[in-house]
């Protein structure tokens, strides 16, 4: 087949180094707008249950990547003068411009052909046997063909930054801050022995009332060191371009598509649908977008039916991370709801921030019921480890005894 990925994020490059890995007599081009080694972002999030499917799909690319990135299993919050820290699952950060080296050297080396400074416009689709728009939430090849896709984007209210700093956090760090105008906050994470990212966010009426809004980028960048001096312990944020500054607010679009393919042109990655970043899934979700469709590819006899069943088990499986995207952006907009509990409860919560039962509960109450469950899971784990050996040994006893 002769293949074209137009976007050359993690969804496209991937997608092109497991199609040319399952037929190397695929002729593939993935093209980028962008010049080589230029990206947006810091480091992006992914956890264990990803790392394993890589593994499964492309040994290579996936010690690569595993090589490249850094640990934590930690959790700390920082509310007021209080910190509180708990366990976690085991996270992995990944320096985005690192993702994307390490995923080019490897398509490259298997014979896909990347044309970077290569732009498609919305009226110039490639001539291919298949067409992947993985070119990002404004991709061209989507808009010009929105209503056949059923497109949909949904903006969130709170405005948020995503920033770079020298500080590298040791665990995944939550920080909020209250002023006089209301709370702000943000979430850290390590990607890299040199550098971490932080995402700051607040509302609306926040934004205004500090003159975020207002600043121009040098005051707003000293402005959030100074908020959170004491996670950055003197460390600077750092824009987008390394310099700084250059670092615009934004609120978060929501984007579904009540379709993903339309004749030969299927969408891949943010193109296709995108989750708040308060979940951590974009990257994951767009190297999973790849395995399905590779996987479908492989398996089905035409291409019509490969791509059906692809959008067919990706909208399945998408309906758990959406949902836990959709509640936990809700979350942060209503950090009063929750952010005067005691800091430990108040963790806890935001761990339980993907509930779709927890907007109805009130809060002290959730955190009763989560703990009192909680204990009763773990009177059953030991019931279902011990019960057997207690039972034998006391039935042997009283055999024993009888004799």
């Amino acid at each position: 087949m002769k293949i074209v990925c137009v976007g050359g994020g993690p969804a496209g490059l991937y997608l092109a180094v497991l199609l040319k890995r399952q037929d190397p007599s695929h002729d593939i081009t993935v093209h980028e707008r962008n010049p080589e080694g230029s990206t947006y972002g810091w480091g992006v999030t992914y956890w264990r249950g990803l790392l394993d499917k890589l593994h499964a799909h492309d040994p290579p690319s996936a010690c690569a990547i595993e090589d490249g990135s850094v640990c934590w299993d930690q959790g700390v919050a920082h509310v007021r003068d209080l910190v509180t820290r708990q366990p976690g699952d085991r996270g992995h950060g990944i320096g985005r411009h690192r993702l994307l080296a390490i995923l080019a050297e490897r398509a490259r080396s298997l014979g896909v052909r990347l044309e970077f400074e290569s732009g498609i416009t919305a009226g110039d689709q490639p001539q291919a046997d298949l067409v992947v728009a993985a070119d990002g939430v404004h991709s061209a090849l989507r808009t010009r063909h929105a209503a056949d896709f059923g497109t949909r984007r949904t903006d969130g209210r709170n405005p948020y930054v995503w920033l770079g700093t020298t500080k590298v956090f040791d665990a995944f760090t939550f920080a909020f801050v209250e002023t006089a105008h209301g709370w702000i906050w943000c979430y850290g994470y390590g990607y890299s022995g040199e550098h971490s990212t932080c995402v700051m966010e607040c509302s609306p009426q926040t934004f205004t009332g500090l003159g975020l809004d207002r600043a121009d980028e040098g005051e707003g960048l000293a402005l959030l060191e100074k908020l959170f001096a004491r996670i950055l312990d003197g460390h600077p944020l750092i824009g987008p371009s390394g310099a700084a500054g250059a670092a615009p607010w934004r609120t978060f679009c929501t984007l579904t598509n009540r379709t993903l393919h339309r004749g030969n042109l299927v969408l891949l990655g943010d193109a296709a649908h995108t989750t708040h970043y308060s979940i951590g899934a974009g990257t994951t979700l767009a190297l999973e977008d790849a395995m399905c469709l590779a996987t479908a590819l492989r398996t089905r006899a035409t291409l019509p039916e490969a791509l059906a069943a692809y959008e067919q088990r990706r909208r399945s499986e998408l309906l758990s991370a959406q949902s836990a995207a959709r509640h936990s952006a809700q979350w942060y907009e209503n950090l009063p709801r929750y952010i005067h509990l005691p800091p430990h409860r108040m963790f806890a919560l935001l761990g339980q921030r993907h509930s779709p039962l927890l907007p109805y509960v009130p809060p002290q109450l959730y955190y009763g019921l989560d703990r009192a469950l909680g204990q009763l899971e773990v009177l059953r784990r030991l019931r279902r480890r011990f019960g057997p050996p207690v039972a034998r040994a006391l039935q042997a006893r009283s055999t024993a005894h009888r004799d």
